[in-house]
C-alpha cells in the first residue's frame, strides 16, 4: 500500500522509531577533535566551518562573537629577557576566557565556574584548555579531568601580573577606535571617579561579633592581609558650622561626636576609572586602577591619565569629576591640553580673586606682593608654592591703615600661600555657570553608569582575599563591559558631540 505524506510530521507519526533516530542525531553530542586551532583562529572561522557541537551550541557561538575583537594571538607572554627554569608554562589565555565567561554568567564563586564548564564541554574545547583523551567519552575527551579546579583558577587570578591583563583593555579601546568614524573625536571628554570595594572579612559584617576594635587600623584583619581601612565620604563639601549664622537654640554637642556622620568606614579597596561617552552608543572604559581604600581620590588622577594618553595617543581635551578632584593640577592638566576641567569648587572657607596678570588680590582689591617661593614636598604632588603678602606693608610700608580696616592689619596684613601653577588660579576663575562647563559636567554620568553596570557584575563585594586577585578581576569586569558595548555598536548610529 502506497502512503501519501502531506508533511514530515505525518511520516514520523506512522514511523515513531524514525523520529527517535533523527532526534537522537540532533541531540547526541558529536566528538570534538583533540587537535584544535587557537581561540583567535576559531573566532575568525565562518560558522559552517566550526565543529558540529560548537556551531549548534548557542553559548559557544555567543562567546565566540563576544570575545572576537581581542587579538588573543598577541597576548603578552612572559618576559623573554629573563632566564626561566623548567618547561614552558601553559598560556593563561584559556583561563582568562573562562574568567570572562564567569563574569558574564554572574557566577559568584570559582566553583560555580568549574561546574558550568563541565556542563558545557564545547566551551572547554573552545577556550583551549589541555584535553585529557578518553576513548569511551562521548565528547572525545574526559570533560571533568580537562577542566581546571577552582583552586587553579584562583591561583592564576592571584599570580598573573595586572599589566598583562591591561593588554585586554588596550585591545577593546583599539577595537572601539577602529569601529568609530575616522573624524570622530573619541575620548575628547573623560569622566573620573572611584568605586569602593568591600573586603571579604568579618570586620565588614555588622552582624559579626568582633572582640577588638572593628575599625582599628592598627589591627589588620586576618581574612585579607592586603585590605586597608578607609572612609567613604557622603559629601566632599565641608559642612558649615551650625553656629556660623544663627543664634544657638539648643545645647552644644561634645567634641568627641563632632566628626560622626561624615561618612562610612570600611576595610577594602577602591577602583578608579576614567570613562568616556560616545553619543548614541554608550559609555566605554579608557583606564582603570585598583588601590587600597586608604588612598585618596586625587591619587588616582595621574596614573589614570597616563593610561588614557597611552591608549588614545594624545591627551584628552576636557575632563570632569566630583569635588574630590578639586586640585590645581587637575585644572592645569586640561588647561595645557586646550580645554577645561569641569569640577565643582569645594568650600574651603576662602575665595580668592586675581588680576589680569594672575596676581592674587587682597581684601581691599590690591595686587599682593610676592615675598618668597618654596617647594612643597609634603603634599601628594610635589610642587612649588608662593607666599603673597599685603602690598601696603611689603616690600615697604605705603599706608598707615588698611582701606577696608582688615582685622589682620595689626599683625602684618593679609597673607596667602598658593601653588605656583595656572591651575591654582583657574580653580577660582573658572566660569561654572557657562554652557560649556555645564555641557562637560553632564558627561560625569558616564563613569557613574560604568559603576552601575560593574555593580551588577559583583565588583562591590568580591569573594576574593588579596589585592592582586581583586585588581585582576576588576580589570576583567571593565574589559567585559567594553566588549558588550562593542557588540551593540553596529546596531546603533553615532550622534555628533556638541563639545569640540
Amino acid at each position: 500500500m502506497n502512503h501519501v505524506f502531506h508533511d514530515s510530521r505525518s511520516f514520523y507519526r506512522i514511523f515513531p522509531s524514525r523520529w527517535q533516530f533523527h532526534w537522537s542525531r540532533r541531540t547526541k553530542p558529536h566528538p570534538l577533535p583533540l587537535d584544535r586551532p587557537s581561540f583567535a583562529t576559531l573566532a575568525q572561522w565562518p560558522v559552517h566551518s566550526l565543529p558540529f557541537s560548537v556551531r549548534n551550541s548557542p553559548v559557544a557561538r555567543k562567546y565566540l562573537s563576544l570575545l572576537r575583537p581581542i587579538d588573543w594571538t598577541s597576548f603578552p607572554d612572559r618576559q623573554p629577557n629573563r632566564i626561566w627554569s623548567g618547561p614552558r608554562p601553559a598560556s593563561p589565555v584559556p583561563y582568562l576566557i573562562a574568567l570572562l565567561i564567569k563574569l558574564d554568567q554572574r557566577h559568584r564563586s570559582l566553583q560555580q565556574l568549574t561546574e558550568f564548564l563541565i556542563a558545557h564541554p564545547e566551551l572547554v574545547w573552545l577556550a583551549g584548555f589541555p584535553l585529557v583523551p578518553c576513548s569511551n567519552a562521548i565528547w572525545g575527551f574526559h570533560v571533568a579531568a580537562s577542566v581546571p579546579s577552582a583552586t587553579q583558577f584562583s591561583r592564576v587570578l592571584r599570580r598573573l601580573p595586572n599589566d598583562r591583563l591591561q593588554f585586554l583593555l588596550d585591545e577593546t579601546v583599539r577595537a572601539i577606535q577602529y569601529a568609530l568614524p575616522p573624524d570622530f573625536s573619541f575620548g575628547n571628554v573623560v569622566s573620573i571617579d572611584t568605586k569602593h570595594i568591600l573586603a571579604w572579612i568579618q570586620e565588614n559584617n555588622p552582624k559579626a561579633y568582633v572582640k577588638e576594635g572593628r575599625f582599628d587600623k592598627t589591627r589588620q584583619p586576618k581574612g585579607d592581609p592586603d585590605c586597608r581601612l578607609g572612609c567613604k565620604r557622603r559629601k566632599n563639601q565641608r559642612k558649615k558650622p551650625e553656629f556660623a549664622d544663627v543664634t544657638p537654640a539648643k545645647e552644644g554637642k561634645p567634641a568627641s561626636t563632632v566628626g560622626i556622620g561624615i561618612g562610612e568606614f570600611y576595610w577594602g579597596y577602591a577602583s578608579g576609572v576614567a570613562a568616556t561617552k560616545v553619543p548614541g552608543w554608550g559609555e566605554f572604559v579608557l583606564a582603570e586602577l585598583t588601590q587600597t581604600f586608604d588612598k585618596s581620590d586625587p591619587s588616582y588622577f595621574f596614573p589614570l591619565m597616563a593610561q588614557v594618553e597611552r591608549r588614545l595617543g594624545h591627551r584628552p581635551k576636557h575632563g570632569t569629576a566630583d569635588a574630590a578632584y578639586d586640585a590645581f593640577y587637575v585644572y592645569a592638566y586640561f588647561h595645557e591640553a586646550g580645554g577645561l576641567a569641569a569640577v565643582p569648587l569645594t568650600n574651603r572657607g576662602s575665595v580668592r580673586f586675581f588680576d589680569d596678570a594672575g596676581q592674587p588680590l587682597c581684601a581691599a582689591g590690591l595686587a599682593m606682593y610676592l615675598k618668597s617661593t618654596f617647594m612643597n614636598r609634603t603634599s601628594l604632588i610635589e610642587h612649588p608654592r608662593q607666599r603673597w603678602w599685603c602690598p601696603l606693608l611689603f616690600p615697604e610700608q605705603k599706608a598707615v591703615s588698611c582701606p577696608v580696616e582688615h582685622r589682620k592689619w595689626a599683625h602684618g596684613g593679609c597673607k596667602t600661600t598658593i601653588a605656583a601653577s595656572v591651575g591654582a588660579r583657574l580653580r577660582y576663575q573658572l566660569d561654572r555657570d557657562s554652557e560649556m562647563y555645564k555641557e562637560i559636567y553632564k558627561q560625569r554620568t558616564a563613569v557613574e553608569r560604568i559603576f552601575g553596570l560593574a555593580l551588577d557584575l559583583g565588583i562591590e563585594r568580591p569573594k576574593l582575599r588579596s589585592q592582586a586577585a581583586i585588581a585582576n578581576q576588576n580589570t576583567l569586569i571593565y574589559v567585559l563591559l567594553n566588549l558588550r558595548r562593542l557588540q551593540d555598536m553596529p546596531k546603533k548610529q553615532v550622534i555628533p558631540s556638541l563639545i569640540d
